[in-house]
């Protein structure tokens, strides 16, 4: 037996949340950042920030330290969401709907995982015979927006990011504190 599993006693019932009594926990270090646990579910709807008439995005995770953030993005239609580079990778999984870049041939689904290196740019699309779509995006770093030529005409890191959600926040009666459970 590998010496990281514990053997559970026999007709021990373990619950996530729920660990019985003689569990024993064992505390973060003590400059560790708290662990962060989001239910989406039921999400109030001022926590999607708009990017566009059909397009939102809800941040999970705001890391100051590396310059990276998590969050979900919503289409709620067919067509272009943003056309950009990366300068540093990005992870996507898809929730729901469908979407894909202009620039490739594939188209995301349901299930389906991405991982897109530094330095390409892209257009994100949503496909419009299944019009919607929700994705989950680690960004590892900035997003550099460019016009349909490649040319920079905008950028965003988490910095930026944080700017925004707090003034949006602040707007819509969350209060500017909300993004600040979301810094790590």
């Amino acid at each position: 037996m590998s010496s990281n599993v514990v053997p559970i006693k026999e007709k021990e019932v373990l619950a996530p949340g729920k660990p019985g009594k003689d569990f024993v926990r064992i505390p973060l270090p003590m400059d560790a950042a708290p662990e962060l646990v989001i239910d989406t579910a039921n999400d109030d709807e001022r926590m999607w920030m708009p990017l566009s008439e059909n397009v939102a995005i809800r941040p999970l995770m705001l890391n100051v330290v590396q310059g990276s953030w998590v969050n979900l993005i919503r289409a709620k239609a067919g067509g272009i969401v943003s056309r950009h580079r990366h300068p540093a990778p990005v992870i996507g999984h898809t929730l729901e709907g469908a979407w894909g870049y202009l620039e490739h041939d594939w188209v995301a689904t349901k299930g389906t995982f991405i991982f897109e290196p530094a330095g390409e740019t892209h257009t994100l699309v949503v496909d419009p015979t299944v019009g919607h779509m929700t994705t989950l995006f680690h960004n590892m770093g900035p997003l550099l927006y460019v016009d349909e030529n490649g040319k920079q005409i905008g950028y965003e890191d988490v910095f930026t990011r944080i700017e925004k959600f707090r003034a949006y926040y602040g707007s819509n009666g969350l209060g500017e504190g909300f993004v600040e459970s979301l810094i790590r």
